[in-house]
């Protein structure tokens, strides 16, 4: 009953697009909409290209419907589609749809492979290196398999660029406590945004190679690019352009989800993950796993194939698709560009360019004051920060602190997604508070 400062509060600390008011694409809906209630296949107000993917996929569930289960790797057809987006994307680099396993999410799928992966005991323990600062799945993940996590940090003066000596002097120092065995990279960065350039993944691609380690490319922001200059390029395209010795032997697991890019369909809950070089044997084991818990959610499936099947140049729907994708990734690209610009205005506050993904992760000066006081509240020093700007703003972002991050340096990560008007609002108040902020514990 306390009267706040302020008259709602803004959630920024999730990328949950359709929360924040993104309208969902209408191909995609309509698809699934027709799958849950295929009477709306007679329906004249649905367009015939939706009408024949929605047969397709509905063919493909047993006794024609979404209600039962699919086999554990995903439905079949939808697998299928899964491969020629692959191929399309990759510039014909082939993909098989037995490589392909539908998810519940991308989470699903990495916690699974991470399943896989660990073993040993003691110094042979499995160690997963892991990027810091990170997406805290990696080190709940692997916190819960009782594996090693093994740190190694992105280049904040260089845009959170990857830098293969530090993996190696992170692989070199793990080592001696734990057998590391998995290399996990986010591409684009979450929290960071950054977008990795080819020679990077090329440097990466030849460290996993040289030392034996397997890959896990979490590629969930790959539609969500933004600066100029920059491209999504697939570890998988590179792998297999870097010739067969490395596409033959180095084992890879790639990501993505129905939940970012323009879709945002994050309850759905669909996903794929693509595993190549995986032992025959490993793979049994692979589809074992997954068969205990039967199927991922078969409308998440359906999901899933609209953004790898969405609507071709001459389907009646292409028009409006095209539109309302631009639509979104252009309104991201705004707003990545005005939330770095407004927050390097501000004294004590500094943000690398947004390349991608959907989140800033700016750096923020707390004064020494403010350290001893977080300290006495038993917290950490931008935890204290997040929430004082909660109490005083009713603005929700979430410490650096959750993501790892570089001793004596604090951050901040906050979505993007907001509405353009509401956002400049949010990053105002940013500016008020931080500003305030310094001048009370100056």
């Amino acid at each position: 009953g306390i009267k706040k400062p302020f008259t709602e509060v803004i959630k920024a600390n999730i990328g949950d697009a359709h929360a924040m008011g993104q309208r969902p694409i209408t191909f995609l809906r309509q698809v699934v909409a027709l799958c849950t209630y295929p009477n709306l296949l007679d329906s004249p107000s649905f367009p015939e290209d939706a009408k024949k993917r929605a047969r397709r996929i509905l063919q493909g569930c047993g006794g024609n419907s979404l209600g039962s289960y699919s086999a554990s790797q995903g439905i079949n057809c939808i697998r299928e589609d899964v491969a020629s987006y692959i191929e399309r994307r990759d510039g014909g680099v082939p993909a098989d749809p037995d490589n392909i396993y539908l998810t519940t999410g991308a989470s699903d799928g990495i916690a699974t492979i991470l399943k896989i992966l660990v073993s040993g005991g003691g110094k042979s323990r499995t160690g997963v290196m892991i990027p810091i600062p990170q997406y805290p799945l990696y080190s709940a993940a692997i916190s819960e398999l009782d594996a090693i996590q093994v740190n190694y940090y992105l280049d904040e003066e260089n845009c959170w660029a990857l830098d293969v000596n530090e993996l190696r002097r992170s692989l070199n120092e793990a080592k001696a406590y734990c057998n590391p065995k998995v290399l996990c990279i986010i591409n684009p960065g979450n929290p960071t945004g950054q977008v990795q350039n080819r020679k990077c993944i090329e440097d990466v691609i030849h460290f996993a190679w040289e030392e034996k380690l397997f890959l896990l490319a979490d590629e969930v922001y790959q539609d969500n690019v933004y600066s100029e200059g920059c491209q999504f390029h697939s570890f998988k395209k590179i792998l297999y352009e870097m010739g067969p010795e490395y596409y033959n032997n180095v084992e890879l697991a790639s990501f993505h989800s129905t939940s970012k890019g323009y879709m945002g369909e994050c309850g759905y809950r669909g996903g794929y993950m693509e595993v190549i070089n995986l032992h025959p044997e490993i793979k049994g084991q692979l589809v074992k796993l997954l068969s205990v818990r039967l199927c991922p959610p078969v409308s998440g499936q359906a999901a899933m194939d609209i953004v790898v099947n969405p609507p071709i140049p001459g389907e009646e729907s292409y028009s409006q698709f095209i539109k309302e994708k631009e639509s979104v990734l252009n309104n991201l690209a705004k707003k990545a560009k005005l939330t770095e610009d407004m927050f390097n205005k501000v004294p004590g506050i500094h943000c690398n360019p947004l390349q991608g993904a959907m989140y800033a992760f700016p750096r923020i000066f707390i004064p020494s004051k403010a350290i001893e006081e977080a300290k006495a509240h038993k917290m950490a020093p931008d935890m204290f920060y997040c929430m004082k700007l909660l109490e005083e703003t009713g603005i929700c972002v979430v410490p650096g602190s959750g993501f790892g991050q570089r001793e004596g340096s604090y951050h901040f990560r906050m979505t993007i997604l907001p509405p353009v008007e509401k956002l400049k609002i949010l990053l105002e108040k940013v500016k008020d508070f931080h500003i305030e902020f310094l001048e009370k514990y100056a």
